[in-house]
């Protein structure tokens, strides 16, 4: 149970959303625990499988957007669930946005899986179609050519 005055799993979200709209990794990673996780279960082909802490979360963000041509405009068709456990939620939607560089538009469902304690996020599963983003960059060869050698996580 969220303690008084401190944030639900509900308000972080709105705040986590409004950080990735922005592109800002300082504001995203404000919403972590000092010690918190962020895990990318699901093959997301340049992405580690993990974040170790909020300072990773902030330097991990800030070179992957300061990498990428993507540029959020919208999430859209959010459904959240609730858990049994009052830390947790489940949330659905898709991110779509414009690719800078070509100027094609792009739909990224995704789902998260997020835990927040004392109105910190402490863990975080978010589980990103990886292969249709690498696949609207332009990466899928690179990707396909990571998969033959077992570096899949390039």
């Amino acid at each position: 149970m969220p303690k008084p005055g401190n944030p639900d799993p509900r308000d972080v979200l709105v705040r986590y959303q409004q950080a990735m709209l922005d592109w800002s990794a300082d504001d995203l990673a404000d919403l972590y625990a000092v010690d918190a996780v962020h895990e990318f279960p699901f093959l997301f082909p340049g992405m580690p499988e993990r974040y170790q802490g909020r300072e990773e979360v902030r330097a991990g963000y800030r070179a992957a957007w300061g990498a990428s041509p993507a540029r959020p405009k919208e999430i859209r068709d959010v459904v959240v669930h609730d858990s049994t456990d009052p830390e947790v939620i489940t949330v659905e939607q898709v991110v779509t946005g414009t690719v800078t560089t070509t100027g094609r538009p792009f739909s990224f469902p995704g789902l998260l899986v997020i835990r927040v304690r004392d109105g910190l996020i402490v863990h975080v599963r978010d589980y990103m179609d990886g292969l249709r983003v690498a696949h609207t960059m332009g990466r899928l060869p690179a990707v396909a050519t990571s998969l033959g050698d077992g570096s899949s996580r390039s």
